[in-house]
């Protein structure tokens, strides 16, 4: 069975939400209106909804010695695809948190990198060594 996610977030600003994936990351819109808009995210399924102000207490945490935040979502693509996008937004001014390989040597050895979007979400790109040890233990 092929299947894919969808999750719901709000946002302070359609037109600058969808700009932002589709002009920055390269994904591509599918159903919208004024108030929300859907996101293909590598066949993934993003709604967007616009949203008073709102806030995410989401704190932090330390793995292998990095800061990341606890509150992210993102995609595990291939390593092409990966330098790409890493290699796209590094050239943009925009808040890219650098690269970094997790869990070397060991089972889930991944590269990672951050970018945050116009609504403060934290967005990961994921690319895995061997892509079969996205859940072995």
């Amino acid at each position: 069975m092929n299947t894919s996610f969808h999750i719901s977030l709000p946002c302070l600003s359609v037109k600058e939400t969808k700009n932002f994936y589709i002009d920055n990351i390269g994904a591509t819109s599918g159903r919208h209106t004024q108030n929300w808009v859907d996101i293909n995210l590598f066949g993934h399924q993003l709604t967007f909804i616009k949203a008073e102000k709102f806030h995410f207490n989401s704190p932090n945490y330390v793995f292998e010695g990095k800061i990341l935040p606890s509150f992210h979502f993102g995609v595990i693509i291939d390593e092409i695809t990966w330098n790409n996008i890493y290699s796209k937004l590094k050239k943009r001014d925009l808040d890219v948190v650098d690269k970094t390989t997790f869990l070397i040597d060991k089972t889930g050895e991944h590269q990672s990198f951050f970018i945050k979007d116009p609504n403060d979400y934290m967005l990961e790109f994921k690319c895995f060594i061997d892509s079969k040890s996205v859940f072995k233990t």
